[in-house]
């Protein structure tokens, strides 16, 4: 059996703004699934997202579309180490992202983030599963 891949959808205010800035942190992008309303950002193997302009994003619910007033989300992405983290980090805010925290170390997880160009929320982290309290 196949594993589930997964799509998550983020609205976004200007299309070619959040691929410049995602390409900046080294991510690439299926022209397949890329037109003047969406493109399709490859994470992984099995884990996209797809940066939907915000009327089309509308278009796939009745519900509101949050704004960078509130937040319904939060994306975590795994790197193999701090230094990695922080690498991240770095490029995101050197490509015009916010920076609202500070790095946190939890002994077992290091996790830092960034607030793209839409408000969207990311966390970046490094952990050790064994090093888990309790593990």
């Amino acid at each position: 059996m196949s594993r589930p891949q997964i799509y998550v959808n983020l609205p976004v205010d200007d299309l070619a703004r959040s691929v410049a800035f995602f390409t900046a942190l080294g991510f690439a992008f299926d022209a397949r699934f890329t037109d003047e309303n969406a493109t399709c950002m490859i994470v992984s193997d099995d884990i996209f997202v797809m940066l939907l302009v915000r009327p089309f994003f509308q278009t796939f619910t009745r519900k509101t579309v949050c704004d960078r007033s509130c937040t319904e989300a939060i994306l975590c992405l795994s790197q193999p180490d701090r230094a990695a983290v922080d690498a991240m980090v770095a490029r995101a805010r050197a490509a015009g992202a916010g920076v609202p925290e500070a790095a946190v170390d939890h002994g077992f997880m290091y996790q830092h983030g960034f607030e793209d160009p839409d408000g969207h929320l990311w966390e970046v982290m490094a952990m050790d599963p064994d090093a888990f309290p309790g593990a």
